[in-house]
């Protein structure tokens, strides 16, 4: 009986350890699914971070913290160096995102400890070896689309009177004017840079097809994310989607954060 008695408390002394176990892999796990809060947003050529102001302020209502690098566009080496430092003052993991051009530079900064997963919004994705004008000639351009070819000191500017319906023709006038005002000065030098390390191939990756995109066509956008096995989601609206639609953007850059932890 003695015996018995025994084996009945150490079962039960079993069974309350193994739930007691459980529990607190459930918490860890929980936690983990959660503490993903830092978003680091980058930007794309013809464009500055002002741009994701809308996107800014869904995240941030939602309990993000959000932070925008300035990219200098003067290489993807500078980009990414500028990513890089907002990176290591982040406090935790994070999601980082980036739209068009801000692709390529997430695609080589993304190797940063800190970054969980990597959003794409419309934007280039390229492999080890590649750049970004290859993918730009998958493709033949789209009547309104407005890159000029380099100037004498080799920056690439959007024509003007291109720049509303080739980039952001689901936005106001007014703020397109505002944009082309405010876009940084992009030198085409970055267009011909390789990627060294892709870092979708080790973290995963989510991808946002503009269905109505005049800069970067579509077909483009799909191509890129079907290689790397990202997972898509498709927006009707044009190049700037983060800008005409942000809940839609915001929605995938919380469901990466959600899961963000996870290997790909």
């Amino acid at each position: 009986m003695k015996t018995q008695n025994l084996k009945n408390k150490i079962k039960s002394g079993l069974l309350a350890t193994t739930v007691a176990i459980a529990s607190v892999a459930g918490t860890v796990t929980e936690v983990n699914a959660q503490e993903i809060k830092n978003v680091v947003l980058v930007h794309g050529a013809f464009a500055d971070g002002s741009g994701y102001k809308a996107l800014y302020n869904v995240l941030s209502k939602k309990g993000y913290h959000v932070t925008v690098v300035q990219n200098p566009l003067t290489s993807l080496e500078d980009d990414v160096k500028a990513t890089q430092v907002v990176l290591d003052k982040q406090d935790g993991p994070v999601i980082l995102a980036g739209h068009s051009w801000g692709g390529t530079v997430i695609t080589e900064a993304g190797n940063h400890p800190k970054v969980a997963a990597l959003v794409y919004i419309a934007a280039f994705q390229p492999d080890n070896g590649e750049s970004t004008v290859q993918w730009l000639q998958t493709a033949p351009p789209a009547p309104e689309n407005g890159v000029l070819p380099p100037d004498d000191k080799g920056i690439v500017y959007y024509d003007k009177a291109k720049f509303h319906k080739g980039f952001c023709a689901d936005i106001s006038k007014e703020e397109a004017d505002f944009m082309y005002a405010s876009q940084g000065a992009f030198y085409a030098k970055g267009f011909i840079t390789p990627i060294t390390h892709a870092a979708w191939r080790d973290k995963p990756a989510y991808g946002l097809i503009a269905t109505e995109d005049k800069s970067i066509a579509p077909e483009i956008q799909h191509a890129m994310y079907k290689r790397s096995n990202t997972k898509v989601t498709e927006v009707k609206g044009s190049h700037v989607i983060f800008m005409s639609q942000p809940e839609k953007v915001a929605s995938v850059i919380i469901e990466a954060a959600k899961k963000g932890v996870q290997k790909k």
